[in-house]
């Protein structure tokens, strides 16, 4: 991150921040703008669960709005690192109109293993990935975003931010194979703590999901460019999306496709 932020043009202005658990202060590293401690976990807000301190994604972005003359705001998973390009890539983005953006990572190889070698990860295509782990979003939509007590590290997380964005977002542009952030390792689906997965899934469909479904649009969902047999094969394949909730909305958007064509006959005949 410090290296894409050296790499920055000069009408392009990035500030890092941190936010951390009291006892992970000793650890930032210099050039990130340390914003005020976390003060809950995951344990607190669901006490059957045992296990690790992760935070919740609504506390992390909470503390954005302590950042200072900022217009978007950038969320990775903290495994993900950055081209030098990558903050110069998103402002075009921007400057052309796009007030969120979701990006893929790209998967290398787990032999680098040292910031020595970040050139040559730099050169490293490496293959694609199917999860969303980064989120450019305009500051303003934070405030409309339903994050319900999910917490980082676990699935669900890039489901809820993903669906907040093409909710509310007006012009997302989703980048599935953009050679812009990448990830050390080629899992696409590691080991998942159990009771920590269905604390996530439970809160997204019972408490996150009901809400947003409102706000769905299927022109501004994931391959919604694509033919319709391509696209609902690729929401089938995509475990951070939900095939049926989506072919449903399928089924509406054709329902008023076939509704105006069946009105537009009806007018032509009586012109006639």
């Amino acid at each position: 991150m410090l290296a894409a932020k050296s790499n920055t043009g000069n009408d392009c202005f990035v500030t890092l921040c941190t936010t951390q658990f009291q006892e992970d202060i000793a650890i930032i590293p210099d050039g990130f703008l340390q914003l005020s401690n976390l003060e809950r976990s995951v344990l607190d807000v669901n006490k059957e669960l045992v296990g690790k301190k992760l935070p919740l994604i609504a506390d992390i972005l909470d503390r954005l709005t302590e950042a200072p003359n900022t217009d978007y705001y950038i969320y990775t998973n903290t495994d993900i690192a950055l081209m030098p390009y990558f903050y110069n890539v998103v402002h075009q983005h921007v400057l052309n109109g796009h007030d969120a953006i979701v990006i893929n990572r790209r998967r290398l190889s787990i032999e680098y293993n040292d910031e020595l070698s970040l050139d040559l990860m730099y050169a490293d295509l490496g293959k694609s990935h199917p999860g969303f782990d980064c989120f450019v979003f305009k500051k303003e939509l934070l405030a409309k975003f339903v994050l319900g007590d999910i917490c980082v590290g676990i699935p669900f997380v890039e489901a809820t931010l993903l669906h907040n964005i093409f909710s509310f977002a007006n012009n997302p542009l989703f980048l599935p194979d953009a050679h812009l952030t990448f990830h050390i390792g080629t899992d696409v689906m590691p080991p998942r703590n159990k009771s920590l997965y269905w604390h996530n899934r439970n809160e997204f469909f019972m408490n996150i999901y009901p809400k947003l479904k409102p706000f769905f649009d299927i022109k501004k969902l994931p391959y919604a460019a694509l033919p319709i047999h391509k696209r609902a094969l690729k929401w089938m394949l995509n475990p951070s999306l939900f095939t049926l909730n989506y072919l449903e909305l399928e089924g509406k958007s054709i329902q008023q496709k076939l509704k105006y064509l069946l009105n537009e006959i009806r007018w032509n005949i009586l012109q006639k």
